[in-house]
Formats: structure tokens, C-alpha cells, sequence
């Protein structure tokens, strides 16, 4: 139901949205995913190349950016160009992330957890600032944090990782409610996806992994795609504050003592 009680559906026609971090993986799916839905699409990438490559492939009308996602100049640079361009900016989808801290907490570098904080904490709340001051905060949005199943859990060996998705949680509920009731702010909580990202833990013992999850199969990156476009259209116009956990039934355990 629309705010004024009617249906609605998921169109996104006659809208504008950022996604940050869209040069592959989850973004570029998302990006693909609000195209395909009738937004007009920005993406950004660290390299202007690789902004424009993904921009080719999300359709014609859609832009490539180069922004670091830390990079305040760069980030008040796109919004601006989004604005001058297209003149609004409906959605945002906070995608950038980084796991350069492996290992256990206790050994990490303060160069690496600086990094991870930065990239995966700093750059959403940063960016969702400067949507909100730029138009959000006047004509309303909708902005979605790429978070983790593992800012819900524990896990060896990315700890840090999973604390600045915790933190991107909690974050998240809290501008839910400074932003409201003009910005919307939720979260997908993505499990094990098959993105370049998370190749570590599931190249070379996919089959096992697909064994344990209940759904039978790891993610693909149009599994939390399709969350995305959900949250950033109408059809979701009732949600804020929330984290949809998109990950195949993996949180709920192993699930090959229940097979028959």
C-alpha cells in the first residue's frame, strides 16, 4: 500500500539513483536491477573506467562516476552532477565496502581497521548526508545500506569486517529515525554471495557450502538485487529501519541433519 492507503507497484519510473560501488558483484546487479524497474541509474567506482564499463552495461541512459567512496569532494561532486543532470535523486544505495583485515581481531593494524571503518561506515553515513542536504531531506528518498548476515553473528577471521556491518545496522536504524518521515533508510543483510568479494569463502568447496544452506544453493547477486529494488520503490513505502536478511536460509544453521 501507498502512503495515501492505494496499491502500488515496485515501478520506479521518473526516478534517479546513486549506487555507490556498482562496478560489479551486488551493485552492479542492483544498478541493472532499478534500471530495469524505470529509474534513471548513476553508478560509481573508484576508476572513472570502471564506472563507465559498468554504466554500459546497466542501459543507455545510465551514467558512470568516479568517486572513491570516501572521497567527500568526489561524493558532493556526484550528487551535484546527479542534480544538474537529471534534477532529483530519489535513491541511494550505499554498496562500497572493503575486508583488508583478515585474521584476528587482536592482530589487525590500525591502517587496516581504519580502512575497513572508513570504507564500510564513514562513506554510507557520508553519502546519505549529502543526498539528504542536496534533496532527500526536502522531497524524500529512499536509501539502502549493503550490510551482512555477519554484522548479525560471529565468524573466525573477519571480525573487523563484521563489526563495521554491526555498526552499518545500528546506523542505519538511527537515521531511519533522524531522517524520518521524508527519507526512508533500510539495510540488506546479504548471506554468502557469489561476488568476487566473497571468492575466498566459497570458490573450490561451493557444493559443500550449498549442502549446509537451506535454500540448497549460495547467493547470486540478483537475489539481493531484487531486496534493493523492493526497498527503494513504493511497494516498501511503510518500511524504515528495517534489515532484510537475504542469505538462503544460512543464519538458520546447517541444514543437512534435516534432509531426508
Amino acid at each position: 500500500m501507498s502512503a495515501a492507503g492505494s496499491p502500488t507497484t515496485a515501478g520506479l519510473d521518473g526516478k534517479t539513483a546513486i549506487v555507490a560501488g556498482a562496478s560489479r558483484g551486488i551493485g552492479l546487479a542492483a544498478a541493472k536491477a532499478l534500471a530495469a524497474g524505470g529509474a534513471t541509474v548513476v553508478v560509481t567506482s573508484r576508476r572513472a573506467e570502471a564506472a563507465q564499463q559498468a554504466a554500459e552495461q546497466v542501459g543507455a541512459d545510465a551514467i558512470g562516476v568516479a568517486a572513491h567512496a570516501t572521497d567527500e569532494a568526489a561524493a558532493r561532486s556526484c550528487v551535484d552532477t546527479v542534480l544538474q543532470r537529471f534534477g532529483r535523486l530519489d535513491i541511494l544505495v550505499n554498496n562500497a565496502a572493503t575486508n583488508p583485515a583478515f585474521g584476528p581481531m587482536i592482530a589487525q593494524d590500525h591502517a587496516r581497521f581504519t580502512k575497513t571503518i572508513d570504507v564500510n561506515l564513514w562513506a554510507p553515513l557520508l553519502w546519505t548526508s549529502l543526498a539528504t542536504t542536496a534533496w532527500m531531506g526536502e522531497h524524500g528518498g529512499s536509501v539502502i545500506n549493503t550490510a551482512s548476515i555477519g554484522g548479525l553473528s560471529h565468524e573466525a577471521g573477519i571480525g573487523v569486517y563484521n563489526t563495521t556491518k554491526a555498526a552499518l545496522i545500528y546506523l542505519t536504524k538511527q537515521l531511519a529515525l533522524e531522517l524520518s518521515p521524508r527519507v526512508r533508510v533500510n539495510a540488506v543483510a546479504p548471506g554468502l554471495v557469489r561476488t568476487k568479494m566473497a571468492e575466498a569463502l566459497w570458490k573450490g568447496h561451493e557444493p559443500q557450502v550449498a549442502e549446509r544452506t537451506a535454500l540448497g544453493r549460495i547467493g547470486e547477486p540478483g537475489d539481493i538485487a531484487a531486496a534493493i529494488t523492493f526497498l527503494a520503490s513504493d511497494a516498501a513505502s511503510w518500511i524504515t529501519g528495517e534489515v532484510l536478511v537475504i542469505d538462503g536460509g544460512q543464519h538458520l544453521g546447517d541444514a543437512r541433519g534435516y534432509r531426508s
